[in-house]
């Protein structure tokens, strides 16, 4: 751990946290937590060893309406205390002369994130991967029963029309963000416009729910979710899809990640994982490939954002690492172009 990181200014942030975190005892030490490339995460620790993260937008230029932490604070601290396990929020700071961004402190939460195949099979046999698989559906399920104004977020986004915004959303930011001619994947936009089919379940959408987003027990359980960003009411479907994007196997010819989870051996099939959320949820599944498209077109649009940061250096001193980037998102538009030519 460092004195001081990129995108945390000590000095200010150390005097914030001794006013605000109750019990803190400066000074503070910091570390950058490995994974995710948008959202900044930092691991704090002070003199007498307790622990906290901190969260605060990328550096350099913020798309509109992206990496709210105040938004993002209120909806972790409104699903504490239901069935979907989430870190105790501590403070928020939305004085930008503090850290030059706003940020907010949560608990830390005793668990692994599972960012690649050998964190897996280091912290599982495939027996638990296997029931870690089942429960990270059940937890998805879980997220989609919360009545969102039941926990005081009817007033997060408006509830029907999901896919035409997201359609709408993630076009802009490509718009706002692209660095060379995607014409595919502005064809596919044209394709998935065309064919949005009924919202039939609606409810909180987590946005970006896969097994690396999750704290993870010893135990096999989900101790917590993480990076709620993108949650907003919508069609809760939406979620499932990008789950299986991200639920890679073995045979997969395309994987989104470089080195996912669920390439152990033992994790749950993507039929099981979808048996598994719709009985837990007592539904019948149907236009899941539809969902399935969207979801590779969201995320070759949300990978160009990424490629783009890091070649603006809004990532740090890290443009070396955005190579990968560039193919990743003709390979992800080329894996939705396959489902939609199929309908």
């Amino acid at each position: 751990m460092t004195a001081e990181p990129v995108g945390v200014d000590a000095a200010r942030v150390g005097e914030w946290f001794a006013a605000h975190v109750p019990q803190c005892r400066p000074p503070l030490r910091y570390r950058l937590i490995a994974g995710g490339h948008s959202n900044l995460t930092f691991e704090v620790a002070d003199a007498a060893g307790a622990r906290w993260v901190l969260r605060r937008p990328p550096l350099g230029h913020v798309l509109p309406t992206a990496h709210d932490m105040e938004r993002e604070h209120r909806i972790l601290a409104a699903m504490h205390g239901t069935d979907v396990p989430v870190p105790a929020t501590v403070a928020l700071c939305t004085d930008r002369g503090v850290n030059g961004a706003p940020f907010y402190v949560m608990a830390m939460v005793d668990g692994e994130v599972l960012r690649d195949s050998a964190a897996a099979e280091r912290a599982l046999d495939p027996d638990g991967r296997r029931a870690l698989g089942l429960r990270l559906a059940d937890t998805l399920a879980a997220i989609h029963s919360v009545v969102p104004a039941d926990v005081g977020l009817g007033d997060l986004g408006r509830p029907e029309g999901y896919i035409t915004r997201q359609l709408k959303r993630w076009k802009g930011q490509l718009d706002d963000s692209r660095t060379r001619p995607l014409e595919q994947l502005d064809a596919l936009h044209q394709v998935l416009a065309e064919r949005i089919p009924e919202q039939r379940f609606t409810g909180l959408v987590h946005g970006d729910f896969r097994l690396d987003n999750c704290m993870v027990g010893a135990d096999a359980r989900v101790r917590a979710v993480l990076d709620w960003e993108l949650c907003t009411q919508g069609d809760t479907l939406a979620d499932l899809g990008m789950l299986m994007v991200y639920w890679s196997s073995p045979s997969d010819d395309l994987v989104p990640l470089e080195d996912p989870p669920t390439l152990a051996e033992g994790f749950p099939s993507r039929d099981e994982m979808l048996e598994r959320y719709a009985a837990t949820r007592g539904i019948e599944l149907c236009d899941i490939d539809y969902y399935v498209a969207f979801s590779y077109w969201r995320l070759a649009c949300i990978t160009e954002g990424v490629y783009a940061r890091y070649l603006n250096g809004d990532m740090g001193d890290r443009v070396d690492e955005a190579k990968p980037f560039e193919q990743r998102v003709l390979d992800l538009a080329t894996a939705a172009a396959r489902i939609t030519g199929s309908w």
